[in-house]
């Protein structure tokens, strides 16, 4: 038997076209899923992600969506739906990123960045969180971040957002967990993805000093978090977050 198979489940992953996302919707793929996922503006990288998974035999679904926006959501849940029949495994990855001093922060920044984290988190899940609570399955997974516990300089927003996923998580998982649908998240630490790359030099130096590992984290060792808990290997696992973080934070 093997406990990280998702035969026969269906899951969508938002920002699924590249970086962390990417790396989980292939290993979705990989352990049976049939997997959904949508990008923002990056309709490139989505088309070969799906086209190479289906060369190699795999069903893919790909379509942009704006997770921040509610009208951009309802649309692509409604594309999931018709896609998928139905979603058992939902994965919150969209993000953004970019640092700045908490002074030069505007109003329109701070909206942005909880927009795409925190209200776009909510928008996504609440139209499939009803449908598992009435089939007695399912699987929330969100991305936090290790700078939800350790913050940062330059990143009060994307702290503030990334905190307020954990406390989400927690919350939801109380409602979930009695009808069979677990709700958990992950905290990754600094990881090599555009996000991170788009961050300043000096930020980044100042990160990788810090981390015990001594080097920033792969993808592919997030990935496989997300996939524990999408499983049955994953079960037992209600309101936690997970961080695999080279040490950053220990808990």
């Amino acid at each position: 038997m093997n406990e990280f198979s998702l035969a026969g489940r269906k899951a969508l992953v938002t920002g699924g076209s590249r970086g962390i996302g990417g790396e989980t919707v292939e290993l979705f793929a990989r352990y049976g899923a049939e997997v959904a996922f949508c990008h923002y503006g990056d309709a490139t990288n989505a088309e070969a992600l799906v086209a190479r998974l289906a060369g190699e035999g795999y069903t893919v679904h790909a379509t942009e969506c704006n997770v921040a926006e509610e009208a951009s959501v309802d649309a692509m849940a409604a594309w999931a739906k018709e896609k998928l029949g139905q979603v058992d495994i939902l994965v919150n990855l969209a993000g953004i990123g970019g640092d700045k001093a908490f002074v030069d922060i505007s109003v329109a920044d701070w909206d942005q960045m909880l927009g795409v984290h925190l209200r776009g988190t909510f928008l996504v899940t609440r139209h499939f969180f009803g449908d598992m609570l009435e089939r007695g399955y399912g699987r929330v997974i969100n991305c936090a971040s290790q700078l939800a516990y350790k913050g940062a300089p330059g990143l009060a927003h994307y702290c503030a957002a990334k905190a307020g996923l954990v406390g989400f998580t927690r919350a939801l998982s109380y409602e979930g967990a009695p009808h069979g649908v677990t709700v958990n998240a992950i905290a990754p630490g600094a990881t090599e993805t555009a996000l991170l790359n788009g961050l300043s030099q000096e930020w980044r130096d100042m990160k990788k000093a810090q981390l015990p590992i001594g080097r920033f984290g792969k993808v592919s060792e997030i990935a496989p978090t997300i996939l524990m808990l999408a499983s049955d290997a994953g079960a037992y696992y209600v309101g936690q977050t997970l961080s695999p973080n080279g040490g950053d934070v220990m808990v």
